[in-house]
């Protein structure tokens, strides 16, 4: 935290903006997860219904307030995201706007009422994040641990599922096994951003894997996979010695699929080994080529709404569907450009950097889900770029740290 922000906060005799985030990250996502067992095991009534949208909203002014003071104790921090996230959030809200007027389905405008939101939150939190506070990161590891240790413990014939415990007073209010990956791999991502040791890294794999793969969520537990090799290369002072050993570790768990599949066979991870006979792969295939004749009929503007509630394409080509194609191409050209920089401003860098370990990491985790396994925008859409921006700011101001001469004429 810079002394000017320290200043302006003892000023004002309030919290800092990263103890605001922290606690917003804490109870969005490890408290969910908590709170949801608590009500899967039947130890609490749905005091707060399903916790997430009621805590984001709650949540909203702090984080909103948080941020402008950040803003305001921090030389040049509004930055070219900020202005590209408004603007998109902009015209994602005039096309709401719009279809709502326009009598379109109303479950359909709300959910994406509510996404932007949880961008928006998920934005300011990880644009805030200080991967540097310890008390925060041993919480949120600690969290991860008691996270797993659930998910081992309440798994039943080899699958997550408390609503098959039957033991919830309002199962209405249960969530699925995709909210609790979300909560799992979010906490996941900053532990495994901030862990500098090649064998608790290789440890947090195995848990982490393990744990998701009880889950059965696949798209959480495809991100974890691709993410390990993508980021001991980057960690690997010789990427070829990381190749090797990325090798010899994908052939030893290739030679204990058989024992998994005979153990597990009603496990839907294993369903990745031949989507043919997945029903939902199935499904979403059905959902994705109805949405390409959607676009085919009406490529410039789409048709906002033109399918029933969840049956929407599980990818990025959703936003050309409901915002059309200028929303579609923005808002990849927003990930893929993010992307891009990040490969060629920091990936090859000999100094290793956890701020840019996470951005990094959500950021492909966004490009993957967006072309493979969700609908956009997402949550995980805020926290890329909140995560991108921090590390770009601190990189730019270090920079301007080290020559105080070009500091000075800015």
């Amino acid at each position: 935290m810079q002394a000017s922000e320290i200043a302006t906060l003892r000023k004002a005799g309030t919290f800092s903006p990263s103890f605001i985030a922290h606690a917003a990250f804490l109870l969005l996502f490890p408290g969910f997860f908590f709170y949801q067992t608590l009500l899967g095991i039947g130890a609490i009534g749905a005091y707060l219904g399903g916790y997430f949208t009621l805590v984001a909203l709650l949540l909203l002014p702090p984080l909103g307030y948080a941020f402008v003071l950040s803003a305001k104790s921090k030389r040049n921090y509004i930055s070219q995201v900020d202005i590209c996230l408004v603007f998109l959030g902009a015209y994602y809200a005039f096309i709401l706007v719009v279809n709502y007027f326009a009598g379109k389905d109303l479950i359909i405008v709300e959910r994406y009422a509510q996404a932007l939101v949880f961008c928006l939150e998920t934005y300011i939190i990880f644009r805030l994040v200080d991967l540097g506070d310890k008390t925060f990161l041993r919480i949120v590891f600690v969290s991860l641990l008691v996270m797993s240790a659930i998910t081992y413990y309440f798994s039943v014939g080899g699958f997550f599922f408390l609503q098959a415990l039957g033991e919830a007073k309002d199962p209405n209010s249960l969530a699925t096994y995709q909210g609790f990956a979300r909560s799992y791999i979010y906490t996941y991502l900053i532990v495994a951003s901030t862990i500098r040791s090649v064998v608790v890294r290789y440890v947090l794999y195995v848990v982490v894997t393990s744990a998701l793969f009880l889950n059965g969520a696949r798209s959480e537990f495809s991100a974890v996979l691709f993410l390990i090799p993508v980021n001991e290369l980057y960690y690997a002072r010789h990427r070829l010695y990381a190749v090797f050993t990325l090798v010899l570790a994908s052939v030893i768990l290739i030679g204990g699929v058989d024992y998994i599949v005979a153990n597990l066979p009603e496990n839907r991870i294993l369903q990745l080994l031949d989507l043919s006979h997945s029903s939902s792969a199935n499904m979403r295939d059905r959902f994705a080529h109805d949405a390409l004749r959607t676009i085919s009929e009406n490529p410039i503007f789409g048709d906002f709404a033109s399918y029933p509630d969840g049956h929407y394409a599980h990818n990025v080509i959703t936003t050309w569907v409901d915002f059309g194609l200028f929303g579609f191409a923005f808002f990849s050209a927003i990930l893929l450009w993010h992307g891009a920089w990040l490969l060629l401003n920091g990936f090859f860098s000999a100094k290793k950097d956890k701020d840019f370990v996470l951005a990094w990491s959500f950021v492909c985790v966004t490009i993957l889900w967006a072309a493979t396994a969700k609908s956009m925008p997402d949550m995980c859409v805020g926290a890329a770029l909140g995560a991108f921006a921090r590390y770009r700011y601190k990189k730019r101001f270090a920079l301007q740290a080290s020559h105080p001469v070009d500091k000075a004429w800015s």
